[in-house]
């Protein structure tokens, strides 16, 4: 009876552990969204690291954005292009949760580890039409005069 449950057990855990974490593939690409605000319940970990989002109640683009420099070796990539694209959410949640990338590429950036209560800005992705929870996958992090490529390593 005891092995039937561990195995009932084991058979759940993976489905609900796959359930909890999305692939990339589900997050719009076409569509660079801006955020900017406060950082809360930072976890500095792997798979990635992530934290919630306690957006700027005056969010808005700001006006240099499509001018701020990117790093080199995304400079002719992609990462102009999606500052000069990036546009607010439409959703109008307070609380985002974001995810960087793995502690290896940040460590190679050497992003300083962030703190509850710094103050952060991200170009990123959501969820296509902004369906389901307020998730942006983070592809530039902006920390001060700072802008990080996440998804590359530097050059």
């Amino acid at each position: 009876m005891l092995r039937r449950h561990l195995l009932l057990a084991a058979a759940v855990l993976p489905a609900h552990a796959a359930f909890a974490h999305h692939g990339w593939s589900s997050f719009d690409t076409a569509r660079p969204l801006y955020l900017s605000g406060r950082a809360r319940k930072v976890a500095w970990r792997n798979p990635h690291a992530e934290f919630d989002l306690e957006v700027d109640a005056d969010l808005k683009l700001p006006a240099d954005l499509a001018k701020r420099p990117v790093p080199a070796q995304s400079a002719g990539i992609d990462g102009a292009r999606l500052f000069a694209s990036a546009q607010l959410p439409t959703r109008k949640d307070r609380l985002w949760h974001v995810e960087l990338a793995p502690l290896t590429r940040m460590g190679a950036w050497n992003v300083t580890e962030l703190r509850d209560g710094d103050a952060v800005a991200m170009v990123g992705y959501t969820f296509a039409g902004e369906k389901g929870e307020p998730v942006l996958r983070v592809e530039y992090l902006l920390v001060g005069t700072a802008t990080y490529g996440l998804r590359s390593s530097p050059a």
